[in-house]
């Protein structure tokens, strides 16, 4: 039956990336998986999950999103606040706009998801936000996005000083680099800011993880399945690095 039989895992950016790596993990395992993005087609290419379209910026279809995946597969039980952007500009280029755009889906749409599936986790829960290892660090010429991961972290640790002993946790994973869209489109965007060819582009986001190559995302599945499971009842209120060193 796996380890997480009839656990109700919801998962925001779900059709892709990391995301989806963590949908496939934890079905494995026996999981009722719901997961939400922007793109109903890349959602359905995720086999077992159960597609839900919302947007983590718009209030109201984060509401109407969960109430959505709570009705068609039960309580939620397990929350992941995976969906997030990757944009990079030095703070006197960082308009309010941009300023915006990156907290209402980092850390705004954290708190919103979170928000509408705690009352259903009375006894048991786990609560995973995926920061990144600019939550822990300043990342250069990324101020509004590190402001953004640090600040998913606090909400994870606000929480989880409010719900000691009630059987739920609360923890964030903090990745270096990962092998996702968001690498290649930076990629994209440092070949045309510099000129330099793809792969040397690409060659500077694995050099910056220090055991030299990208994470895969099943490493950071794998880490949320453990989070999921009875061993790790005890682990709460953490900023789990999988940065290969770096911290």
């Amino acid at each position: 039956m796996g380890k997480l039989a009839g656990r109700h895992a919801l998962i925001t950016g779900g059709g892709t990336g990391i995301g989806r790596a963590m949908a496939e993990t934890l079905m494995a395992q026996g999981a009722i998986v719901s997961i939400t993005g922007r793109r109903q087609a890349a959602l359905e290419e995720v086999a077992g999950a159960f597609p839900v379209v919302m947007d983590v910026t718009d209030p109201t279809s984060v509401t109407d999103g969960v109430a959505v995946a709570r009705a068609a597969q039960g309580p939620v039980q397990i929350c992941i606040a995976n969906a997030g952007i990757a944009e990079g500009a030095s703070l006197p280029k960082t308009d309010e706009a941009m300023w915006r755009r990156i907290m209402a889906t980092n850390l705004d749409g954290s708190y919103r998801v979170i928000r509408e599936c705690l009352p259903d986790m009375d006894d048991w829960g786990r609560v995973i936000a995926v920061s990144s290892i600019a939550g822990l660090k300043g990342l250069k010429g990324a101020a509004a996005y590190t402001a953004s991961k640090h600040g998913m972290i606090g909400l994870i640790r606000g929480l989880a000083a409010d719900y000691l002993g009630r059987g739920v946790t609360f923890n964030a994973l903090c990745p270096g680099y990962v092998d996702t869209d968001i690498v290649a489109d930076n990629t994209t965007r440092i070949v045309k800011k510099t000129g330099m060819t793809e792969a040397d582009a690409r060659d500077i986001m694995v050099g910056l993880n220090p055991h030299r190559r990208l994470i895969e995302v099943d490493e950071v599945a794998e880490a949320a399945l453990w989070l999921c499971s009875d061993g790790a009842r005890s682990v709460n209120g953490q900023a789990i690095q999988i940065a290969g060193g770096d911290y």
